[in-house]
């Protein structure tokens, strides 16, 4: 017997009595048991399309209408005194982070804006800046990026007021932010209070 006739016996040896050739142009098919997730596989995987979710974020990438090149931007929520606008106009909150996004690409911008807002204010940062630069065109990249996080930071509920930075700390290529206090910062505060009456 050659040598290839006895790795073909071999071979079927190996396989079984119970595999038979495939008529021509069959199909092979594995028969296996569904497994049904654990649970843990069930919360990694729903944790994980939560994290896609909050990575992709509800920020919208679509045109917007550009701002001047030379304008300001700015913003209040209703309920927020002219004053705290006043003072970020003029730099008066010392920014407690900084998040450098010039050169990025809008879609880099974006996911980098939310996520740095969102652990800011999960950190209960109140005041941070965007440095993300100044163009003199009103379609030069900077300033389409300008455009973006005005309308961005509109869409960010905890964000209560921007204004771009005055001159020496940044101008028109900076956004100073003032973010809510966060649930948490406003129980610690009840706190202290309520010690001190008490």
């Amino acid at each position: 017997m050659s040598q290839a006739a006895n790795d073909f016996q071999a071979f079927r040896q190996a396989l079984g009595n119970d595999v038979r050739p495939l008529k021509s142009g069959g199909k092979a098919t594995v028969n296996r048991q569904r497994q049904t997730p654990s649970d843990a596989q069930l919360a990694r995987r729903e944790s994980a399309q939560r994290a896609g979710e909050d990575e992709r974020d509800f920020l919208s990438d679509e045109f917007v209408d550009l701002v001047g090149a030379h304008d300001p931007i700015e913003y209040r929520r209703d309920g927020i005194q002219i004053g705290v606008l006043e003072r970020l106009r003029q730099g008066g909150y010392e920014a407690e982070a900084r998040l450098h996004i010039m050169r990025l690409p809008v879609i880099d911008c974006r996911r980098e804006v939310f996520r740095f807002l969102r652990e800011a204010y999960e950190h209960d940062l109140r005041s941070v800046m965007i440095v993300h630069g100044r163009s003199a065109e009103d379609d030069g990249k900077a300033n389409v990026v300008r455009s973006y996080l005005f309308h961005w930071l509109m869409q960010i509920e905890p964000v209560q007021a921007f204004s771009s930075a005055p001159t020496q700390q940044g101008g028109l290529g900076a956004t100073y932010v003032m973010l809510r206090k966060s649930e948490r910062a406003r129980a610690r505060n009840r706190e202290r209070q309520q010690k001190r009456r008490g």
